[in-house]
């Protein structure tokens, strides 16, 4: 009698999560599926698939709507994140294997920076930027989102490297390595699952930005998607189903990012410990 409840209770799981999921993956079917459509399929049939006379122009326009706007975005979440990395993974390593006066109220104020909304520091910063000249250039996205980025990394970087053994770094050093080496040729390789969780978390919030490029930016041709897309849609004689064409293109660098870096991440979630 235990053994079949067990049983009914664990289809009853997997029944209430296959339909949660498919509930998830309803939308991305749904654009995908109209992006395929014409204006007058999509009028007739709305909810379901059609699958004659599927109308691919509406990706020639997809493309050419949306595709200056992904380069911009690419170029400047890679700085980004190329920013985060430099910055964080010196700093955490520095926090974590040096010991110096005020090193751990130094990391605490650092911390600490993580408790502030970031609303609180939206107007400063766009004066900070103002003043510098950067307004209207890729800079005013870059450099604002590393400083963003890489509390957090050195947060959960500092955390990784305190759990790597002080033994193999010892015997790196006995052997003559110096510190660069060390970072660069042990600590970084152990931490790559960690790495790349920092790195996409980091890509998805430069991506996904949405204010902060709309304030500092006014020139179109360094718009970021979030912006390009708004303006699309904003357009009156844009069709629904060319829209859902431009929001697929759109969708597809960050699922080809997630797909081939999903190892990865789930690794760097899940890190609680290294071996020595």
């Amino acid at each position: 009698m235990q053994n079949r409840r067990w049983l009914v209770f664990e289809a009853l799981r997997y029944i209430a999560l296959s339909a949660m999921m498919a509930f998830s993956l309803y939308g991305l079917f749904f654009m995908v599926m109209n992006s395929f459509k014409t204006e007058a399929q999509m009028t007739i049939n709305y909810w379901l698939p059609e699958w004659k006379n599927l109308a691919w122009e509406n990706y020639e326009f997809g493309w050419k709507a949306v595709s200056p706007y992904i380069w911009n975005s690419i170029y400047i979440g890679l700085f980004t994140v190329a920013g985060t990395l430099l910055v964080g993974v010196i700093s955490a390593y520095i926090f974590a294997r040096f010991r110096f006066p005020g090193k751990e109220m130094l990391y605490i104020g650092v911390i600490s920076l993580m408790m502030i909304p970031g609303i609180l520091t939206f107007i400063p910063s766009f004066i900070i930027v103002q003043k510098l000249g950067l307004l209207n250039s890729p800079l005013a996205l870059i450099i604002p989102g590393i400083a963003g980025g890489q509390v957090m990394a050195i947060f959960l970087l500092r955390a990784f490297f305190e759990q790597i053994s002080k033994e193999l770094l010892e015997a790196a050093r006995i052997d003559g390595a110096t510190e660069g080496s060390i970072l660069l040729r042990i600590v970084l390789p152990l931490a790559i699952p960690m790495v790349m969780t920092i790195s996409i978390l980091t890509l998805l919030g430069s991506w996904n930005s949405y204010i902060w490029p709309l304030v500092t930016i006014s020139d179109q041709s360094y718009w970021t998607l979030p912006l390009g897309i708004a303006n699309i849609s904003s357009g009156y004689d844009v069709k629904r189903t060319q829209m859902y064409a431009a929001y697929t293109v759109a969708s597809l660098p960050l699922m080809a990012v997630f797909l081939f870096t999903m190892k990865y991440f789930i690794e760097g979630l899940s890190s609680g410990s290294v071996k020595g």
